[in-house]
């Protein structure tokens, strides 16, 4: 990240004769904060919307418009998100105010908090997620469990209910890839 949520993206594609060439160079154009959450800052880097992805040279950035937190179906997102450390006021969260900050990104149905989940940001999504600590350390919370992850650590989230919990005082860098699933877990 160059500053605060801003991350240099470089995107590839073909000139009218097939030639390799850079289409942007510059900051990802979708960053996104909620200030039910301050500190956490998130950066929408691509999007595919289908599986095969057409590449065209003519393609509109698939990131800007609407914050949509899922990918569309048979789709991915590719995200970096600053996780800023826990505070009290995380931490004493009601389940209405938890549900809040899902809905402001389009999610609040994954809200588990006060229906099964202990962490009030805990909540579930029907996605294969692919987590990558880039920097720093973190919780993975689970339901009866809890996992510290640092630097380099990788977690392959599939459907779970599960909370992020920035334990360590630091900003924790985390990159994600979300895939769609075809079948709800049981």
């Amino acid at each position: 990240m160059t500053e605060r949520g801003r991350i240099r993206r470089v995107v590839t594609g073909h000139d009218k004769d097939g030639k390799a060439v850079v289409i942007s160079d510059g900051a990802a154009p979708s960053v996104h904060s909620n200030p039910l959450r301050p500190g956490h800052v998130s950066s929408d880097i691509w999007r595919t919307n289908a599986a095969p992805e057409p590449i065209t040279r003519e393609e509109p950035d698939p990131t800007t418009g609407p914050r949509r937190i899922h990918p569309a179906p048979r789709g991915t997102v590719f995200r970096i998100s600053e996780v800023a450390p826990e505070t009290d006021a995380i931490r004493n969260l009601t389940p209405e105010k938890a549900r809040e900050i899902f809905r402001a990104v389009g999610n609040e149905a994954a809200s588990t908090f006060g229906r099964g989940g202990h962490h009030p940001l805990m909540h579930r999504t029907e996605t294969v997620d692919y987590a990558v600590v880039l920097e720093g350390e973190i919780y993975l919370v689970l339901d009866d469990t809890e996992v510290k992850l640092t630097t380099g650590d990788v977690v392959i989230q599939r459907g779970t209910n599960h909370a992020w919990s920035n334990r360590s005082g630091k900003p924790v860098r985390m990159l994600y890839v979300t895939t769609e699933t075809r079948q709800k877990p049981e």
